[in-house]
């Protein structure tokens, strides 16, 4: 199952409107949960069980909430049961199908 989501403090630590510091401290606990996981710009994915996920996802957010009294959260699950390496494995097969258009 793959869990997309955004966590971040819903104030800012000073007037340049900057929520780095809580950003990592999130990204910190999910790059120590040891599942697999991807990070871009607006996302962070992870790939596990229901409960491994949610649990490093709650994690993430407690931790946010060390810097903010209130924490925004957006969250989206492909949940299939069963499946590993989806976090690679839907890209390589939407990369195979675009490829395939090409000729």
């Amino acid at each position: 199952m793959l869990f997309a989501f955004s966590i971040a403090p819903a104030t800012a630590a000073d007037e340049s409107g900057s929520v780095s510091d809580a950003v990592a401290d999130v990204i910190q606990v999910v790059r120590d949960s040891g599942l697999p996981h991807r990070t871009d710009a607006m996302f962070t994915t992870v790939e596990g069980e229901w409960d491994e996920c949610l649990a490093v996802i709650k994690a993430a957010c407690e931790a946010c909430a060390q810097h903010s009294p209130r924490v925004s959260l957006v969250l989206k699950a492909d949940l299939r049961p069963g499946r590993t390496g989806e976090l690679d494995g839907k890209l390589e097969r939407l990369e195979a199908k675009i490829a395939g258009r090409q000729g």
